[in-house]
């Protein structure tokens, strides 16, 4: 069976008994429909990037799934449905990561596998001289271009 992968965004006045409710309400659903869920992990409140449904901050599910496409169709049907689920993403992948998501590791054990970045030219390195700019032309006359406050032709 295909493998997917999910995550949905609910509404931030649940409780975080209710939200996680969600998630084994909608792993039944799979279960119900041929599928099973692999993983699953509740991520907490995260503030959003823009407000949806004039909410700012929402409930983040992850779900690692393997199931056949009718299931996930109906799922996703389902989410689109209930009032509490605000949106919906699902990816078909090739194989699940192993271990626990990105979104669920310390910051320590993200940033360790990005290895050294060098010298990115920040205010703790040494200071570059600025370019010349003697030997650019004098920007002062356009040419044939009129300016803003002459009058067109």
């Amino acid at each position: 069976m295909p493998l997917y992968e999910h995550v949905f965004i609910s509404r931030q006045d649940l409780s975080n008994a209710q939200a996680e409710g969600l998630i084994e309400h909608f792993s039944t659903v799979l279960a119900d429909n041929g599928g099973k869920v692999v993983e699953n992990e509740y991520w907490g409140v995260k503030t959003m990037a823009y407000k949806i449904n004039k909410n700012r901050k929402g409930h983040y599910a992850f779900l690692k799934s393997d199931a056949p496409a009718a299931a996930v169709q109906e799922m996703e049907r389902l989410m689109r449905l209930h009032d509490d689920v605000m949106r919906v993403l699902t990816i078909k992948v090739d194989k699940h990561a192993e271990g626990v998501s990105v979104q669920m590791q310390k910051r320590e054990e993200r940033d360790g596998d990005r290895g050294d970045r060098g010298d990115r030219g920040g205010f703790g390195g040494e200071r570059r001289e600025r370019p010349s700019f003697g030997d650019r032309p004098d920007r002062g006359d356009r040419g044939d271009r009129p300016s803003f406050g002459a009058p067109r032709r």
